[in-house]
């Protein structure tokens, strides 16, 4: 039976593949499978993963025609495991050897539905440790009570998935599969779901997954349209927690995630090119309208000055009507 099931999706990464490839081999064991997902790139990164499909024990590969963005990967990837567990890796980041056992060890061990990890953030030469934002480690808990409070980071604004390992059951209730087209921010909803409908987690301290950041070819660098996915990733989180019995408890902390964000996008609109930054003002504002507007009221006031002042600003902007969206 193979005990954990490794999901990467890969595009246009050859300048990075080589080391994502090194990194599985030193974590190669009979019982992992490594399921590599080719969503159609133009480089070379197909060549080497039909290379690495005869060199990496328990490589699985599966090419898409055409690129479907990471969501839809991942899906791919969910839809071909076999694993008793299953973790992601994304195509330009490795892993430390060993980590992918110390995975299915905490899995063993906490027996919970799924476990968030710690991870290295590498930004050039400059080494970060993230921390799960959740204070309790290696005690099972519910995934709900980890949502507030609403003014703290929480373990829902955590959201990446390779952090962690999921057990098959929540693959079978469709849990941990992607929204399929999403092309950025596509974890938010994601996390959110899983800490509504799941049973059980727990935080575990491990270090074995180090996340490359400022890759050129990343859209969280690329200013074009498909950054703006974020609002309809936050839509649907809206729209699901206010189904939620407690959407009273909880929607104020969506709203002020998706807040927080919208500010972000705002503060480096210069990043994008000026047809998107338009169409991030109109969108952004049409999406507060959308919000809940007692709610947003009082997440505007309970924000800083900046924050405040620029969702104020957007606030009062023109905006085409709840079908603005992208």
């Amino acid at each position: 039976m193979v005990k954990l099931s490794v999901i990467v999706p890969f595009y246009n990464v050859q300048t990075y593949a080589p080391d994502t490839l090194r990194s599985l081999r030193a974590n190669a064991r009979e019982d992992f499978e490594f399921i590599l997902v080719d969503d159609a790139s133009t480089d070379g990164t197909a060549d080497i993963l039909r290379r690495a499909r005869d060199e990496i024990p328990g490589v699985v590969l599966r090419q898409h025609e055409h690129n479907q963005g990471l969501a839809t990967a991942r899906n791919t990837g969910l839809d071909a495991s076999s694993g008793r567990y299953v973790t992601f890796l994304d195509g330009d980041d490795w892993l430390a050897p060993g980590h992918c056992a110390a995975l299915v060890d905490a899995m063993d061990r906490l027996d919970c539905d799924f476990v968030r990890t710690d991870h290295v953030q590498c930004t050039a030469k400059a080494r970060t440790v993230r921390r799960v934002p959740h204070g309790l480690r290696d005690v099972p808990m519910r995934p709900r009570d980890a949502i507030l409070p609403v003014g703290r980071t929480t373990s829902v604004d955590y959201p990446f998935a390779w952090a962690g390992a999921y057990h098959r059951r929540l693959v079978e209730r469709g849990l941990i599969h992607f929204t399929d087209g999403l092309r950025t921010a596509e974890d938010r909803p994601w996390i959110w779901r899983l800490h509504r409908e799941a049973e059980s987690f727990a935080a575990v301290g491990l270090l074995g997954v180090f996340y490359r950041r400022g890759v050129a070819s990343s859209l969280t660098q690329i200013g074009d349209i498909r950054q703006l996915d974020f609002i309809r990733a936050f839509d649907q989180v809206l729209e699901e927690t206010a189904q939620d019995p407690e959407a009273d408890a909880l929607l104020p902390k969506a709203v002020r995630t998706y807040c927080a964000i919208i500010s972000h996008h705002l503060a480096g609109i210069s990043k994008f090119e000026p047809a998107v930054a338009r169409r991030l003002l109109t969108m952004s504002a049409a999406a507060l309208h959308r919000m809940p507007q007692n709610i947003l009221e009082e997440t505007i006031n309970s924000m800083g000055t900046d924050r405040s002042a620029r969702l104020r600003r957007l606030r009062r902007r023109p905006f085409a009507g709840a079908g603005a969206t992208a």
